[in-house]
């Protein structure tokens, strides 16, 4: 049974930092490609990063510069560290694992809340 159980979320003032954290299991880690995706009230699900293959990372325009993703491959678990967050970035944080070959393969966690205020 796959799990991608995340942590991290919470409440934080416009500038501040919080760190992100999503545990895989059932999976083999390292044939699957990680990301984290969030979603705003009203809005679609977007990718905020990836780690598509290998230490290769993808950012989407907004976070650049703020939020760095990273892999634990010995613990099977990715980490999102958001710095200067933004009322902007508010939303439901999802971890996501797709096979990077047989890309139906793609789970979900249950998603973590992250709220800034200003």
């Amino acid at each position: 049974q796959v799990q991608l159980v995340e942590s991290g979320g919470g409440l934080v003032q416009a500038g501040g930092s919080l760190r992100l954290s999503c545990a895989a299991s059932g999976i083999i880690f390292s044939t699957y490609s990680m990301g984290w995706y969030r979603q705003a009230p009203g809005k679609q699900r977007e990718l905020v990063a990836d780690i598509p293959i290998g230490s290769s990372t993808n950012y989407a325009d907004s976070v650049k510069g703020r939020f760095t993703i990273s892999s634990d491959n010995a613990k099977n678990t990715i980490y999102l560290q958001m710095n200067s967050l933004q009322s902007e970035d508010t939303a439901v944080y999802y971890c996501n694992a797709r096979h990077r070959v047989f890309s139906w393969q793609t789970f979900w966690g249950q998603g973590t809340q992250v709220t800034v205020s200003s």
